[in-house]
């Protein structure tokens, strides 16, 4: 038991660091990011879907946390809205960026967690959760925290129909939301019951061999002591 708790530790924190590592390189690259305009569409979201169904919520967490970290980052001079509002609030920018998508990955996680079967259900409604909480979270954080500055209501009057905070909330997210929901529904889901497949065909092959071994070193105790018996 000691060492298989060891070899799922190793595994869990495996998988986690090359989550973090492609997250990484998605948030500082464009395959991150897809800007049109003044449109910015995430695929940041895939990962930490992908962590928080493979490893967990604790892992959909530590993702989700690093998502937010480098949204905050691109507010220093790379994103024009959000080096507009850090320009009002580091604090309230901070909060906006990171803490929806820390929540994000911890629901995501918890969601997979209370299917009892990884069915392929599973995986496609905790997929799409993903950009669901990541665009209702991060809308509800940002109006409560910039919604009577100039710049959110310069950006809503721009909006054709926006005229109250819940029309505003839709009509700003309507085509990230949509690419967003089924680029991490397809490859979220996807990517994550191959992980899955692959892991446990990888640990029940470790385990058989393992068993195999341990009787193998029976057999062989067994056989020494009958020897020396005989002697």
């Amino acid at each position: 038991m000691g060492k298989e708790r060891i070899n799922k530790n190793i595994l869990y924190m495996s998988e986690l660091g090359i989550l973090i590592a492609i997250l990484l390189l998605m948030a500082f690259t464009p395959v991150g990011y897809l800007r049109i305009g003044t449109m910015t569409i995430t695929f940041l979201t895939v990962p930490v879907v992908v962590g928080a169904i493979v490893c967990g919520p604790g892992a959909g967490t530590i993702l989700g946390t690093i998502f937010g970290l480098t949204s905050f980052y691109q507010c220093f001079g790379m994103d024009p809205m959000g080096t507009a509002l850090m320009q009002i609030s580091l604090p309230r920018t901070f909060l906006f960026t990171v803490v929806p998508r820390l929540m994000m990955g911890l629901c995501v996680g918890l969601i997979f967690k209370a299917f009892k079967k990884r069915t392929a259900a599973a995986y496609t409604v905790t997929a799409l959760a993903g950009p669901v909480l990541n665009t209702v979270l991060f809308m509800t954080t940002l109006i409560a925290c910039f919604w009577h500055t100039d710049v959110i209501q310069a950006w809503a009057s721009s909006i054709p129909g926006a005229t109250n905070v819940f029309l505003f909330a839709v009509l700003s997210v309507g085509v990230n939301f949509i690419v967003e929901a089924i680029v991490c529904t397809i490859v979220g889901a996807a990517v994550a019951k191959a992980v899955d497949r692959y892991v446990n065909k990888a640990s029940a092959s470790t385990r058989s061999i393992v068993e195999a071994g341990e009787e193998t070193v029976e057999e062989v105790a067994e056989e020494t002591a009958e020897v020396a018996e005989a002697e």
